[in-house]
């Protein structure tokens, strides 16, 4: 048998306290869980267990992104549907993962409840997970823009008003087992993409966007997986890169709105505390798109690529040396160069506004 790797071992080291920590949370849930069990059940020592994760607040995010991004990917549907008939699909799919009154109090259906107890338990994470939310809130209030009537305009409020219901009807199913009647929530979410609620996108003030600086760099990014789709990014072609802390990630909305047609907008999310923030970044989008696959066809998927960038060797690429989870960087690409960049506050608008040497095609 042949010798695994370095990069082999650690994986399979990974694997197995995965494993066995996603059993003790199932078995005992979070609060009651220990470290020195898990480490017990994946036949591995406390050591073993730290050297993977910091904490085991760290290491039940990472669970559950696991999960989540492991989940069957259904089909897509096919083209035709209607704002109101994909976001009742989006809907169902949501509540279908909801623990019922029948399920075991410590079973797989359970694994989730505490999630929300251990993101308020500190601001490090509340804030990082508000605009979590927000980008989920964006990737489906602009898949719904795509199944609208011409001239509807922004829909990111009403995804948001779907988000609190379905969000909340979780809690309540945790908390009160029983009590939420999922027909009642698919049917209240269907009737939210009939509503105007005056829904427009305001522009980013000119006097306090920075103007983008014209560059002429080479852009030879690593290879990257678009976490939306599953497939690897398009990044090489002509567009925006976007490479945006966890506090900043309401920032992707201004790419996607002032990118000219045609161009390829890339959201590269980066992190100071990538041992804990990293996982829940890929639990609340793989959470969103595991429902909006059932739900909403192909062509309808949001105009914006989502990448990790845990190790930060894409935004290196980019010219970010150091990052935190205020980075605000955003780049223009054409031909293979960067042709403009921007930084701080406001640039990514800055850079995906910008007027550059070469016309679009």
């Amino acid at each position: 048998m042949a010798r695994l790797s370095r990069a082999q071992t650690q994986e399979r080291t990974r694997a197995k306290v995965l494993a066995a920590a996603r059993d003790e949370f199932a078995a005992r849930g979070f609060r009651d869980a220990k470290i020195d069990d898990i480490a017990e059940r994946a036949e591995l020592t406390r050591g073993a267990v730290y050297s993977n994760f910091p904490g085991k607040r760290a290491l039940y995010f990472a669970v559950l992104a696991d999960l989540a991004e492991r989940a069957p990917r259904p089909s897509h549907p096919e083209p035709g549907l209607t704002t109101r008939e994909a976001l009742r699909a989006f809907a169902r799919a949501w509540v279908a993962r909801l623990p019922l009154a029948t399920s075991d109090e410590h079973g797989p259906a359970r694994l989730g409840v505490d999630l929300l107890h251990e993101v308020l338990a500190d601001e490090r994470t509340r804030r990082p997970f508000a605009q979590l939310m927000k980008l989920d809130a964006i990737l489906l209030g602009l898949a719904l823009e795509r199944l609208a009537p011409p001239g509807t305009g922004r829909l990111v409020r009403v995804a948001e008003t779907a988000l609190t219901t379905l969000h909340g009807a979780g809690q309540m199913a945790a908390a009160a087992p029983g009590f939420v009647e999922p027909f009642d929530v698919v049917g209240a979410c269907e009737r939210l993409a009939d509503l105007d609620l005056g829904d427009r996108w305001p522009p980013p003030h000119v006097t306090w966007v920075p103007a983008a600086r014209p560059a002429d760099e080479p852009w030879s990014p690593p290879s990257a997986t678009d976490a939306i789709r599953g497939e690897p990014a398009r990044l090489t072609g002509d567009g925006v890169v976007a490479v945006l802390g966890l506090h900043r990630l309401s920032a992707a909305e201004e790419a996607v709105r002032a990118a000219p047609p045609g161009a390829e907008v890339t959201a590269v999310l980066v992190t100071g505390d990538p041992g804990e923030l990293a996982p829940l970044a890929r639990l609340a989008v793989a959470d969103l798109c595991g429902c909006l696959r059932p739900a909403f066809p192909r062509s309808a998927w949001p105009r914006l690529q989502v990448v990790y960038d845990e190790s930060g060797a894409l935004a290196a690429a980019a010219g970010v040396a150091a990052v935190s989870d205020g980075t605000e960087v955003a780049v223009r690409v054409e031909s293979g160069r960067i042709v403009a960049r921007a930084d701080g506050l406001g640039a990514v608008h800055a850079a995906a506004s910008a007027i550059v040497r070469s016309p679009w095609p």
